[in-house]
């Protein structure tokens, strides 16, 4: 996909933070979009921050987890719309605790939207793009996805899997000859909601203080905001990128997971003991 105009993308996640800043950067470059979250009052908000720029637009309020319900709106985006060209599974959630003291509800919540959400919504829309003959497919990872982090061993599991999940993705679409592509995107620090609402366990103040320190302290090294992110991903999908680093902090971390693990595991453990004392 080398442009965006007059083109039908379906998002997740739509309701804030890079869901919404994507909404609007794909309106104003012309896209039409079908936007979903399970927030409907943020969702409602994005939808009139896109409005009035000459695109149509339709939205839906989508738990991703629900695997039947996202079929449906995949087949409701292709009614509505005409077809579908560009998929961005957004929808994230976190939770934070140690492993031994994880309830798993918490870990079942994760899985359940960060990566179950991501494997629907790549099944519901991926016969609908063959069926237009190109496309593009967008599955959020993280750099939690590049590196391993204690009390995020949810949040590792699921953006691990969709890691790998994509990128077999990429190389069976290239084995068959496909003209639909793929792409996964590791975002760092973003200026988003997501540690504010994250699920946080008294485990984790051994390692990061109290919970609130623990928000606080990820807003203050979020470096990119939701629009520049919105603007590196699509560049991404310009240029059918497989993997996309999303800001600065991403890259470093990308750099830092090629060390050796006994490496990165020494640096982390040295850190963490000197924030316990």
């Amino acid at each position: 996909m080398r442009d965006f105009a007059g083109r039908v993308a379906a998002l997740t996640g739509a309701g804030s933070g890079i869901g919404r800043a994507l909404a609007v950067e794909l309106a104003r470059r012309g896209c039409h979009v079908a936007l979903a979250d399970i927030d409907e009052s943020g969702l409602a908000d994005t939808v009139t921050l896109v409005e009035g720029r000459g695109v149509e637009i339709t939205s839906q309020v989508l738990d991703v987890a629900d695997r039947a319900a996202v079929f449906a709106w995949a087949d409701r985006v292709v009614t509505e719309h005409g077809r579908v060209d560009l998929v961005v599974n957004n929808a994230g959630v976190a939770a934070a605790a140690t492993v031994a003291a994880m309830p798993v509800e918490d870990l079942a919540w994760v899985v359940d939207v960060d990566f179950w959400g991501v494997v629907h919504g790549t099944q519901a829309f991926l016969p609908h793009l063959e069926t237009a003959g190109e496309g593009h497919i967008v599955n959020l990872s993280s750099v939690f996805g590049l590196v391993s982090v204690p009390t995020q061993s949810a949040y590792n599991a699921a953006k691990f899997a969709v890691r790998g999940f994509t990128d077999a993705l990429r190389l069976e679409l290239e084995i068959g000859g496909s003209a639909v592509s793929c792409t996964t995107v590791h975002p760092g620090g973003i200026k988003t909601n997501i540690a504010r609402n994250a699920r946080m366990h008294d485990s984790v103040h051994a390692y990061t203080g109290d919970g609130r320190g623990a928000r606080d302290g990820f807003e203050q090294v979020a470096l990119t905001t939701p629009e520049r992110a919105a603007r590196q991903i699509l560049a991404a999908v310009e240029r059918n990128r497989r993997r996309a680093l999303v800001g600065p902090d991403a890259k470093v971390v990308d750099l830092l997971s090629r060390l050796p693990t006994g490496v990165w595991h020494a640096m982390v453990v040295r850190g963490a003991r000197r924030r316990r004392h």
